[in-house]
């Protein structure tokens, strides 16, 4: 009898239940809410779904994510391995390889003027720096964080791994992806409170025809140019044109259905589901991660207004012709903030089609994302 007690007794204390802490209850119900917004109202499922349920899994069951140093038999947790692949920088590279195949980075050859929409919404990345600096963090770690404040998952893990910051790569991640799915929640009041009525009532007119041959060209001259310039975003920038060269090229349906669909699939349900997987609340309920996550959305706001910013300025100095809403799609959330743009020009006015027109700051500001990442590596890295 005593042995049967005492199997049911040890039984009863491998649960999860006796092993849950504060922090985990509260990672748990933080995954619940992602999981809500993501099924209920449809906030970037994509995303939401997998890092929600990373969440959920690894603070049910925290040796998911046990490295092999830390395991008794020498055999790691599951998404421990798919972890691996985030800090060398593979799975953020091959996330860029299907973002390219998947652009059409026509509206952005149409209107160059986007470059420098997608520009001012990277000021969030270097007011995100010096806010860093200022509250402690070293000069790699700062930059690591900076990242955040242009909305972009893949570049901040990417800029992370490489300046080994890989104990902050966690937080920062889950900020980074976390901003990227809540755009249409934080963008529009910033919008709608740094333009008035009738700017963002404003029509453009339909962007110019772009012809093929601008189209293939157009991958070819970024990756010789920026990664001359700047040879550490070759990685990003490199697949990220890569993909899009796949897609413009017209020979090689292929390679760009399968980078479009089932290697982008795959990847973010890996990527997705360690992020989410790096938010145990033991861990992750800590005054340096929660400064981390207050930072990002700060320097996201700051990106979103900077973007907006600009878009007034080229508004008055084209006589109208530029709604200022579109500046705020600089951000690198592809396609999400240029949605937003859409979402909220529409109200406003509902013949008004901003999308293709935000599509072009919405591009940028990936290569302009890139581009950051790769400034602070050629510093500091």
């Amino acid at each position: 009898m005593e042995y049967i007690t005492s199997t049911l007794s040890n039984l009863l204390h491998q649960t999860a239940f006796f092993n849950l802490t504060f922090g985990n209850l509260i990672m748990i119900l933080v995954a619940f809410v992602f999981l809500f917004l993501a099924i209920k109202k449809g906030f970037e499922p994509l995303l939401l779904v997998p890092i929600s349920f990373g969440m959920l899994l690894v603070n049910i069951y925290p040796d998911i994510m046990m490295s092999i140093e830390e395991s008794s038999n020498g055999v790691g947790g599951l998404l421990h391995y798919f972890y691996l692949l985030d800090e060398w920088s593979i799975l953020p590279s091959l996330i860029f390889m299907g973002v390219g195949a998947m652009t059409d980075f026509g509206p952005l050859i149409a209107n160059p003027s986007s470059f420098l929409l997608g520009a001012a919404a990277q000021f969030g990345i270097y007011a995100a720096y010096f806010l860093a600096i200022f509250m402690g963090f070293n000069d790699k770690a700062a930059a690591a964080i900076s990242i955040i404040g242009g909305a972009d998952g893949p570049t901040s893990i990417f800029l992370a791994g490489k300046l080994g910051q890989t104990g902050l790569m966690g937080p920062i991640a889950v900020a980074a992806y976390s901003y990227m799915a809540l755009v249409p929640i934080i963008q529009p009041p910033i919008m709608k409170l740094f333009t008035t009525e009738e700017e963002r009532k404003i029509k453009m007119e339909q962007l110019r025809p772009v012809s093929k041959l601008e189209k293939i060209l157009f991958p070819i001259v970024v990756t010789v140019v920026v990664c001359l310039i700047l040879p550490t975003t070759a990685p990003l920038v490199g697949m990220l044109m890569l993909g899009n060269l796949f897609r413009e090229s017209g020979v090689v349906e292929r390679l760009s259905d399968t980078a479009q669909n089932a290697l982008c699939n795959i990847v973010t349900i890996m990527l997705g589901t360690t992020v989410g997987a790096t938010a145990d609340g033991e861990i992750f309920l800590r005054p340096q991660t929660i400064a981390i996550i207050v930072m990002g959305l700060i320097a996201f706001c700051f990106s979103t207004v900077g973007g907006v910013l600009l878009g007034k300025l080229l508004c008055h100095l084209t006589g109208g012709k530029i709604n200022p809403l579109i500046g705020s799609a600089g951000v690198s959330a592809v396609p999400m903030a240029a949605r937003v743009s859409q979402t909220v020009g529409s109200k406003e006015n509902p013949t008004n089609f901003l999308l293709m027109h935000a599509m072009g700051p919405n591009v940028a500001g990936v290569i302009g994302s890139a581009v950051a990442a790769g400034f602070f590596m050629l510093i500091f890295g």
